[in-house]
Parts: C-alpha cells; sequence; structure tokens
C-alpha cells in the first residue's frame, strides 16, 4: 500500500540582524512587500515572518524588537545577505529622499507619509518585475501572486527544496501560449509568450532597456506585448530604480480625483501632473498615495 512522501524543508540558516540602518514599522514593512510592488512575499505565521523568493534567493524577514531586520535564508547566506541589501538599498537613503518632496505645501501628500512611516520603494530583479506586471493585468494582488507562484512551480529552477524562483525568459520561451493558457493566464498568456519570443531573438535588449534614461526606456517597454504605460512605469520604478516613473492606476486615479482635484483627467495626463508636481521622486510620492488610498479603503 502506498503512501504519501512529506513535503519538502527548506534548511534556514540561523536568524542574524541584517545590518540595514532603517526602521519599519509593522504596516509599513507589510505594505512595502506585499502591497503591490512585488509578488513573491507571503506571511509565514510560524516563524512570524514574511518569506520572499526573489533572482536566486529564498529569504525570510521579521522585525525585531528594536524595528530592525532580522534575515535568515534558504539559499547562500553571504550572497542572500548582499542582494536583500540591495533589494532594499532606499532603506537608509529614506529620510533624504523624503526630504526633496513637496510635502511642506501640500496637505493631502503630508498625509499620506504620516500615514505609514518607513515604506520604502523596492529594487528588484528587472526581468522579473517586467514578468510580474505583465500578468498583473486586470488581476488584484492575490491573485497575481498565485500566477507568479504557479509559473514558478512548473516552470522555474528550484532554489530551495519545494522552493521555485520565477522562469526566465529563455526558460519561458520554450513554452507554448497553449501551456501558459494552462495556467490560468488568460489573454496574459499571449503577452508572456509573445514577449518571450521577442527577447529569445534580442538577447541583451532588457539589458540595454534597463540601462536607458527613462523616457527613453519607457518607450522601448511599451513596444512590448501587454506592456502599456502603467506596467512600463511599474517596471522602471520597481524594478529599474527611475523614480521619475509615475505609475496611475485605479487607485491612483480616484485618489488624485479626491484630493488633487483632478477629476476627468486622463491616465497620461496625471501621469504627467504626478511628475511635475511631486518632481523627481514622483515614483515614491505615488506608492505612499497608493498605500493611503488602499488603507482609506480597507476602513
Amino acid at each position: 500500500m502506498g503512501h504519501n512522501s512529506a513535503a519538502p524543508v527548506p534548511r534556514w540558516s540561523e536568524w542574524a540582524p541584517l545590518g540595514l540602518e532603517h526602521r519599519f514599522t509593522a504596516t509599513s514593512f507589510a505594505e512595502t512587500l506585499d502591497g503591490g510592488q512585488a509578488f513573491r512575499w507571503r506571511w509565514q505565521p510560524e516563524p512570524a515572518a514574511w518569506q520572499g523568493v526573489f533572482g536566486e534567493h529564498v529569504v525570510q524577514l521579521r522585525l525585531a524588537v528594536d524595528a530592525g531586520l532580522h534575515f535568515r535564508a534558504a539559499t547562500p547566506v553571504p550572497l542572500a545577505q548582499v542582494a536583500l541589501h540591495h533589494y532594499l538599498a532606499m532603506a537608509p537613503q529614506l529620510e533624504a529622499a523624503l526630504a526633496r518632496l513637496p510635502a511642506s505645501s501640500d496637505p493631502a501628500l503630508a498625509a499620506s507619509l504620516a500615514a505609514c512611516p518607513g515604506l520604502i520603494l523596492l529594487r528588484q530583479p528587472f526581468a522579473e518585475t517586467l514578468l510580474g506586471f505583465i500578468l498583473s493585468s486586470t488581476k488584484r494582488i492575490p491573485q497575481i501572486r498565485q500566477l507568479c507562484d504557479t509559473l514558478a512551480s512548473r516552470f522555474g529552477p528550484e532554489l530551495a527544496p519545494g522552493i521555485h524562483g520565477l522562469p526566465s525568459w529563455a526558460a519561458l520561451a520554450t513554452v507554448g501560449e497553449l501551456e501558459l493558457r494552462r495556467c490560468a493566464l488568460g489573454f496574459r498568456a499571449r503577452y508572456v509568450h509573445e514577449t518571450a519570443g521577442f527577447l529569445a531573438t534580442h538577447p541583451g535588449w532588457l539589458e540595454r532597456v534597463e540601462a536607458l534614461p527613462y523616457p527613453e526606456a519607457k518607450a522601448e517597454l511599451t513596444t512590448l506585448p501587454g506592456v502599456g504605460e502603467k506596467v512600463a512605469d511599474c517596471v522602471l520604478l520597481f524594478g529599474a530604480g527611475r523614480l521619475e516613473a509615475f505609475p496611475v492606476d485605479v487607485w491612483i486615479l480616484k485618489t488624485l480625483a479626491a484630493r488633487y482635484g483632478l477629476a476627468g483627467w486622463g491616465p497620461a495626463q496625471l501621469a504627467q501632473f504626478g511628475r511635475v508636481h511631486f518632481g523627481p521622486l514622483a515614483g515614491l510620492a505615488q506608492q505612499y498615495l497608493f498605500a493611503s488610498a488602499r488603507a482609506d479603503a480597507r476602513k
């Protein structure tokens, strides 16, 4: 008589301080990791930590008593620690960045900053960010997370026992559109399939675009299937550190209408308003407005 084998269990390192000069609140920590910037973080009640997968790394993060970050990894620890410092690189620069925003003359922005102290923008692997936001079209965050997990488990590399990374675009180029549709991607299957095919025949294209100035990078990204202006702005903001990018989704549309009197403005007009009004760090302002709008809706 057969029996079910136990699920594979990752081997975690010991908990250690990350050594990052930053203080999150529980709210801003959750909003940073699971507020729509990235889609591969999950809260683990045991051991009361956030578990994330990015690049070649599998990590858990938790807030210590002093609100500093501790981490452990199921992949090589020294590499994971360096990668986390890059991933969370805005943290030690946050106060200086916030000081450059026009909060003193903008009560709506000031209120949003006060509502989620410590929120930062992530710097994710560019290729993964592109995949996540192509999958994001008309989906909510838990649904996007599920699509990412499905693609990882089906086509991605196993990074630790039972935990898979997202597939590379080269790997996705070998997967047929019908097979992608079987992963519940719906119309997004064509976007992923065609983008993977394009990138397979244009080696180095993503690396070149990541290094371009913001306007040129955005123009290039929007030539890809399934990448409109909002998706391009998200990819550049969260995957390339282009802080002038100002993604306009339904939350920002409503927020700018209600708090700034911009009802009836289109997404392109609002994105231009954001870049002009908030300046070179418009994307940081956008994330605080986004978080505030979602918090208000939950109330």
